[in-house]
């Protein structure tokens, strides 16, 4: 059963109201959301084409379902005990919950320094996130030396990975001493390296000097836009309403301002280091495009190729995601097909929690319908 009340909505009319649907997974498809008939308007399937909506069979026989482009469909994304102004709404079908993101970072163990992660496709575009790739290598290392924390992590991508097929992060270790541990690491799936990187872990010292880099002077999270990138349980507010993927957007400095928060973690230092790593490929292309009229994300994987290359992630303290954090991302410069950022990562109160660097492509299209066929990779 969803965590979340859920629905449904055609044409300005309600059309159900449920705290009891049910979301199943469709391969190769958008996931369905069940609603209880009893919890649909009465009457309002007389007024709908049937092509609108199916009824259920064997469990969920006393379930309708909704077409989701027809019939607007949205979850009421709160927690218990929530202060009303942490409640969002996220439009169905979402790729799925922050429970659900946990579950791929935390990665299986396959062997002493080898671990698997789990096939879990975005409908839409089942390609591998390099960051989730990054997260997960983080995850790893911290299970393979639990007593210390990563302080740097960095990959490259030379390969798409397929979402629907799973895959292993293997750890190589280049130095285990009493104070630093380093790692090479590598994702293979089959004979195919996706990605290839570093990791540095380190037990801490106290301070002999400590300075850090000023927070950007920009509004808090409640006074930021709610933006639904489709994950319950993760809320997303971006300063200045300032993330459009309409080409015809105003356009803006080459910089985006976004405050993340998870609802529930579990106490485990290596998951919110991993989700720390994982948000850390979403924002830094569209950062570059702000400035340039006529361009914008929509145009990704369709008439635009991009994708990121590589991630270089410094982590100088423990990093809480249940919490918020402001991601700064600052594209320094874009040319030649290439754009690089430099970003921040601190926290509520100011302190500076991460740095990292993106280096991305972002190129046309010879030919748009080759954007089509990317996306159904």
């Amino acid at each position: 059963m969803l965590a979340h009340r859920a629905r449904a909505v055609r044409n300005g009319s309600l059309v159900a109201d449920s705290t009891a649907a049910v979301r199943v997974e469709v391969a190769d498809d958008a996931p369905l959301l069940w609603f209880p008939r009893a919890d649909v308007v009465p009457g309002a399937l007389d007024d709908l084409d049937h092509a609108v909506w199916q009824a259920g069979d064997g469990e969920l026989a006393d379930h309708v379902a909704f077409d989701h482009e027809a019939v607007e469909i949205t979850l009421v994304d709160a927690g218990a005990g929530d202060d009303e102004r942490d409640v969002t709404t996220k439009r169905f079908p979402t790729w799925g919950d922050a429970a659900d993101l946990v579950d791929v970072l935390d990665v299986r163990p396959d062997g002493e320094l080898r671990w698997r992660s789990e096939a879990r496709a975005d409908w839409r575009r089942p390609v591998v996130e390099g960051s989730q790739m990054l997260g997960q290598a983080v995850v790893a290392a911290g299970r393979r030396a639990p007593e210390r924390r990563v302080v740097a992590a960095s990959m490259l991508f030379p390969r798409a990975a397929d979402a629907r097929t799973p895959y292993t992060v293997e750890l190589d270790p280049v130095a285990e001493g009493r104070t630093f541990s380093a790692f090479g690491v590598r994702a293979t799936q089959g004979e195919r390296t996706c990605a290839v990187g570093t990791l540095l872990l380190d037990v801490t010292a106290p301070d002999v000097v400590r300075h850090a880099e000023p927070p950007p002077d920009v509004p808090g999270p409640y006074e930021a836009m709610p933006y639904d990138m489709g994950v319950t349980g993760r809320d997303l507010r971006i300063v200045d309403d300032a993330y459009t993927g309409d080409p015809g957007a105003p356009v803006g400095p080459p910089e985006l301002d976004a405050w993340v928060r998870f609802r529930d973690v579990p106490a485990d230092p290596p998951i919110h280091a991993g989700l720390l790593a994982q948000f850390t490929g979403h924002l830094s292309i569209a950062a570059a495009l702000r400035p340039h009229a006529g361009v914008g994300q929509d145009q990704a994987h369709v008439t635009l190729s991009t994708a990121i290359n590589a991630i270089s992630l410094s982590l100088h303290a423990e990093a809480r995601v249940d919490q918020w954090l402001l991601y700064h991302h600052r594209s320094t410069v874009a040319g030649d097909g290439m754009t690089h950022a430099e970003c921040r990562v601190h926290d509520e109160d100011g302190a500076l929690v991460a740095s990292f660097t993106v280096d991305a492509m972002v190129r046309g299209f010879d030919d748009p319908a080759r954007g089509d066929a990317r996306r159904a990779l």
